[in-house]
C-alpha cells in the first residue's frame, strides 16, 4: 500500500497561522495542493505540463477533517492517494500529520479534494490518455468512513 502513498513535507510558516497562532484552516487546502502537486510531479508530470497540453485541473469539491491544530515551525508530513479516476475527474485523498522525532506521527488532518479536467474554454474534457495511463497504476479506492467518523444528525 506505501507505494501509493505520495508524501512531501512542509515547515510551518508564521504566516500560515492565525490570531489563535494555530495554522488557519483554508491554509490546510494550501497543503493537499502541495502534496497533489508533488504527487503528479513526481508521477505523471508538472501542472505546468499538463497546462501545456490544453487543460486545467481546478478543484470543483474539498472536504477536510480536522483532528488537532498545527502550529508555527511544527514539521508536517502530506499524505496524498489517488482515490479515483473518471473520465473527466479525478479525486484525492489527504492525511497531514505532525512529524515528531520521539514518536509516531500525529494525525492533525484528512480530507479529499475532486478535481475536474477542463479545457482552455472552460468547457469539461476527457482526462488525455497519456495521462489517465500513468495515473492508473497508482489508483487506490477511497476506503469508506468508519462509522465513528460520520456525523450524527438528530
Amino acid at each position: 500500500m506505501s507505494e501509493f502513498i505520495h508524501r512531501c513535507r512542509h515547515r510551518v510558516l508564521y504566516g500560515d497561522t492565525d490570531a489563535a497562532a494555530v495554522v488557519y484552516n483554508a491554509n490546510y487546502l494550501r497543503y493537499f495542493e502541495l502534496g497533489r502537486t508533488e504527487f503528479m510531479r513526481e508521477r505523471i508530470c508538472s501542472y505546468r505540463e499538463i497546462e501545456e497540453m490544453g487543460f486545467i485541473l481546478p478543484v470543483i469539491e474539498c472536504h477536510i477533517r480536522f483532528k488537532a491544530p498545527a502550529r508555527y515551525d511544527d514539521l508536517l508530513i502530506i499524505e496524498t492517494t489517488l482515490t479515483d479516476l473518471k473520465k473527466v475527474s479525478c479525486t484525492f485523498n489527504y492525511r497531514i500529520m505532525q512529524e515528531d522525532d520521539n514518536s509516531r506521527p500525529r494525525l492533525l488532518a484528512k480530507g479529499s479534494t475532486v478535481m475536474a479536467s477542463i479545457n482552455r474554454q472552460g468547457k469539461l474534457t476527457p482526462l488525455p490518455d497519456e495521462v489517465t495511463s500513468k495515473l492508473k497504476p497508482f489508483l487506490v479506492p477511497a476506503t469508506p468512513p468508519q462509522r465513528s467518523e460520520m456525523p450524527e444528525f438528530p
